[in-house]
């Protein structure tokens, strides 16, 4: 192995272990941390400088996206004008790893005079910023990743750990689901297929339907020819069955030489997988993947087919 594949083994293994160092670390702020934050009636304003910033920018942005508002500002802008965004409402996220940092410790006075509390994440549990925290989380590392140990690494990877410790713990609490986080993310894949529902990507036309008093050796061609590897059943304008391919080999192989005589209704599945238009595709996934089927059609209350949904039309 070469000798750069090797450094690059060594600072995943020592950023590894800063995160795993954090363990033992974590202690009642954090839990004091996520109450806080969990009965703010405003906003989570996350600051920091340099490299910590970048990282805090990371945080509110995560934070954000599952359902706490949350946003970033550069503590040099604070001292413009941006100390009026900040309300006895609010909740504070200060980041310095040394926890001594000037610019962040400058407005804190501001900060205890109106009572916004402070959460503080530092690699130092004796510094002021520790001191004058509401709560503080200890992010200490005991070396960089960085061959000369100057470079942020490990102490900004055990930071961005912490802040997403942090939005787990929110998550759960906040007893937060997968649709709640695709109201965040619409325009994404996931949001997609979060929102989408079985009527905007059901089939709807030339749908493969047959009376259950068809015999076997007509429905096979009524199977081939919808392309959809079935042929549902109706009777009076209602699904009483669904036939597949699957169903009709295996008649063939029982039935043999009357299988071509059989009516459908006799091999056909009675109670097949419908849904409503508006149920969500996440749902049909699992529907098919617990009952191991490919299809489920779409029907209104009264039972009239309106569609059919397959797996192809829940990959995107």
């Amino acid at each position: 192995m070469s000798r750069v594949k090797d450094i690059a083994i060594k600072c995943f293994r020592d950023e590894a272990q800063a995160i795993l160092d954090l363990i033992p670390q974590l202690d009642d702020n954090f839990d004091a941390a996520v109450e806080l934050i969990l009965r703010c009636r405003g906003k989570v304003i996350i600051t920091g400088v340099g490299k910590s910033g970048h990282i805090g920018a990371k945080i509110a942005a995560t934070l954000s996206s599952t359902g706490t508002p949350a946003f970033f500002i550069n503590p040099l802008d604070v001292f413009h004008g941006d100390l009026g965004v900040m309300t006895a409402d609010d909740v504070v996220v200060g980041i310095s790893n040394s926890g001594q940092t000037d610019e962040l410790l400058r407005f804190v006075p501001y900060l205890l005079d109106h009572q916004i509390p402070l959460i503080g994440i530092s690699g130092n549990p004796d510094s002021l910023l520790a001191k004058y925290s509401t709560c503080h989380l200890n992010v200490k590392v005991e070396h960089e990743a960085c061959p000369l140990n100057l470079a942020p690494t490990s102490s900004t990877t055990a930071t961005l750990a912490m802040g997403d410790a942090l939005t787990c713990a929110l998550i759960e609490m906040r007893h937060f689901q997968a649709k709640d986080f695709a109201q965040f993310h619409p325009g994404g894949t996931l949001g997609r297929r979060l929102l989408t529902t079985a009527r905007d990507v059901m089939r709807t036309n030339d749908l493969p339907v047959i009376p259950p008093e068809m015999k076997l050796g007509e429905a096979i061609i009524h199977v081939s020819k919808g392309k959809l590897g079935l042929c549902v059943a109706e009777k009076d304008g209602k699904v009483v069955g669904l036939i597949t391919d699957g169903d009709v080999r295996r008649a063939m192989e029982s039935l043999q030489d009357k299988f071509f005589n059989v009516q459908v209704e006799q091999v056909m599945t009675r109670t097949p997988k419908c849904v409503s238009p508006d149920t969500k595709i996440t749902k049909i996934q699992d529907i098919m993947h617990k009952n191991k089927i490919h299809t489920v059609l779409v029907v209104d209350e009264e039972r009239h087919l309106l569609g059919v949904v397959d797996h192809f039309s829940c990959m995107f």
